[in-house]
This record gives C-alpha cells, structure tokens and sequence, in this order.
C-alpha cells in the first residue's frame, strides 16, 4: 500500500512540480520559487541543484520505466555544461539565470553532486544513449578532480578558488553556533557522504576499480574517525586534523547516512568485510530514532544540549529511509510501525497542499509553515524523490 502512495505521490506531485520549473528559454531550471509559489525567473542557478533535479530524472526514468521524465534529465544535463571551467576543470557553485558563471568556488560538495547525477544518467539510458558518453566521460573528470586538486595527504579539502588554492569553507560550516565564535571547518562530515554516495553511483554505472577503492576509503573514514561509538554519532565539523569543533549531532545526517553508507557498503565492500558497517549503520538509526523520533516528525540538531526543533523536509523524507534500511537489517517490527507513523507525518504537515505545490522546506513542530522558499539552491527533489524512488525499487 506505502509504495503505490508513494508511486502516485511521485508522478502526481513531485516529478510534475519540477518539471515545470524547466527554463526553455535560457536551459536549466528556475533557481527559486518564493513561499507563495511565485517563481523568479531571473534568480541565479546552482551547480547543487541542477546536479540533484538531473540525479532525480534519471532515477525516475530508470525505475519507474517511464522514458518521459528522461527529456527533463537531458535538459539538466546539457545545462550542466554552464557550471564547467574548462580550462582548469571543475565545476563552479553557481551561474546566472543565463548560465554566465556566478559564483566562481569549486566545492567539492559540488563536484560530487554532479558526479552523482550523471551516473545516474549512465545507469538509465545505457551506452546507446547519445549524450551517455557526455555525462561519462564528464564525470570520471570530476572524479579526477576530487581525487587530484580537492584531495590532499589527509583527504579531501571542501572550497577552492577557480586555480584550486583552498578558500573559507563558510558554505558547509554554517552553523550559528560555529559562525559565533568565528571558526570555519576545514572538513565536514557532509561532504565526506555525498562523495561517498556519488562513488557508490558511480561504481554501479561504471564499475572501475580506482572508483571503488576511492569509495572505500571514504568507507573507511567513517568508520575510523567520524563516527563515535560512545556518543554514537557521526562527529560533523572538523578542523584539518579531524578534531571535532562543536558537540553537536545531526539527526538528520545521522539518519541519512545510516541507509546511504550501508548502500555503499553493499556496492563496495565484499560481504565478509560488511560486519563492521552494518554495527555502525543500526547503530546510527537506533541512536537517532531514540533521542529525535516523534509522532510529528523528526527534530532537527542538539547543539550543546540545545535541541532545535524544526521540522526540514529533507530530514523527514531521509527518515523513512533510514527506518525503512533498519527493518531490512533487522526484520524488527517496530521500524515499520514508525514508518507508518513517519509517512503520516509527512503527509499532514510537509506536504505543501495548495494547487502547484510540493513541499514546505519547513515547519514547526505544530505544522505551521515557515517563511522560506519552496525552491532555492539547496531546495530540490532529490531527497523526498529519491525517498520514493528508493521505496518503490525496493518494493
């Protein structure tokens, strides 16, 4: 019953919604949409999004076997194209609603996005497929570039001028608490699990060994240094040498990266080496549910003991997918009766209900909705998408 809601939910909502945010005119797709559903036509366009709508499309075409949401993946990926420095390689943050670029930063968050998108592509049209070799040969330069100018003896860096020299890595330490005392993390757990998951992507589209290992080594990390068996949690703010910056768990990420890292384990590490990980994972989405579970939603972050109670879609839809990963672990029970509890959340208070809607980006812990947009750089459809993709598939 929860995959045809979830299959009618998709089609009838989700895809259509961010279908016609498609820019004709100028390529790509409109940038921001206002909590009144008003659309800025000439708001800017980030790398982010336009990676996370050309991941969603694909998926969509490829699991559903609906080859009508394939033109609206080509329409992302040709568009990609605006964000490329093709003289020194790398995508930039964001480009003008023209595609003239913008914001000129490689982040390697950005990078990996985009490389999590056009495997995606890969997987769903096959090597026949005109562009194929477009979104291929794109992306193992990306995976270049991760691997080479965003990489040092430590591992990955975050933001980097067009030349590739570090810059602030303000864009993924934002948080109030950090920003008060003036500190920037140098690494971020954040980053680390999207380019762990672009790897898993991009192993399963084109199963080279460097990708594999690489995903590996995230893999590793993980589990060796950001993850804390005693807090259990994953630590998330990190200065050069991995000392964690701020006491503070993400229930969000926690409970994201319970389900994905355990979909890159099951990608990229031979089962008899899978023990470790699984722990980790069950662990994670045991800890999770049991500080921040409600039956209206999931809480956000404890901070120094302050938890914030905001309601973020991306936290909900990664919620059932983290309870959903746990039943498939354990075969307990109790995860499907909170995914119950879980979709009926999300229906009654996230799901925008108004003509031309989607979701609310977030709401109180009463429902009411707050004042930011339904779309912006970081507003996309990739996580309640990929929720229902991800169900379905699984079935």
């Amino acid at each position: 019953m929860l995959t045809e809601e979830l299959r009618n939910h998709l089609t009838g909502t989700i895809l259509p919604f961010w279908a016609n945010l498609a820019d004709q005119e100028k390529g790509g797709f409109y940038g921001w949409v206002d909590k009144d559903l008003v659309v800025n036509r000439a708001a800017h366009k980030g790398c982010i999004l336009n990676s996370r709508i050309l991941w969603t499309f694909s998926t969509a075409a490829r699991v559903l076997k609906d080859e009508r949401w394939l033109e609206q993946a080509r329409h992302a990926l040709r568009f990609m194209e605006k964000f490329e420095d093709k003289e020194r390689g790398g995508l930039y943050w964001s480009v003008s609603a023209a595609g003239e670029p913008l914001d000129k930063t490689k982040h390697t968050y950005c990078q990996a996005f985009a490389i999590y998108g056009l495997a995606a592509y890969m997987r769903a049209v096959g090597e026949k497929d005109a562009l194929y070799g477009v979104a291929r040969d794109r992306a193992l330069r990306l995976f270049d570039v991760i691997e080479g100018p965003c990489s040092d003896e430590g591992g990955y860096g975050e933001a980097f001028e067009p030349d590739f020299s570090p810059v602030g890595n303000e864009k993924l330490s934002d948080n109030p608490k950090l920003m008060e005392r003036g500190e920037v993390a140098s690494r971020t757990m954040n980053t680390l699990l999207h380019v762990l998951e672009a790897y898993a992507e991009l192993y399963r589209a084109l199963p080279e060994e460097k990708v594999r290992l690489a995903g590996v080594r995230c893999l590793e990390r993980f589990l060796n240094v950001m993850y804390s068996p005693d807090k259990r949690r994953l630590e998330v703010f990190f200065d050069r040498d991995y000392r964690s910056l701020l006491d503070m768990q993400s229930y969000g990420h926690d409970i994201e990266g319970s389900w994905l890292m355990w979909d890159a384990v099951e990608a990229l590490i031979p089962a008899n080496e899978q023990a470790p990980y699984r722990n980790m994972c069950l662990t994670l989405a045991e800890a999770v549910t049991e500080r921040a579970f409600t039956d209206h939603g999931l809480e956000n972050e404890v901070v120094e003991g302050e938890v914030e109670h905001t309601r973020i879609w991306w936290v909900q839809a990664e919620t059932l997918l983290g309870i959903d990963n746990a039943y498939r672990l354990t075969g307990d029970e109790k995860w499907q009766a909170m995914m119950r509890t879980q979709w009926a959340a999300i229906q009654r208070m996230i799901v925008d209900p108004r003509e031309g809607g989607e979701w609310y980006w977030s709401v109180e812990p009463d429902g009411t909705p707050t004042d930011k947009p339904i779309v912006e750089e970081w507003k996309c459809p990739y996580h309640n998408g990929r929720m229902c993709l991800r169900l379905i598939e699984k079935g």
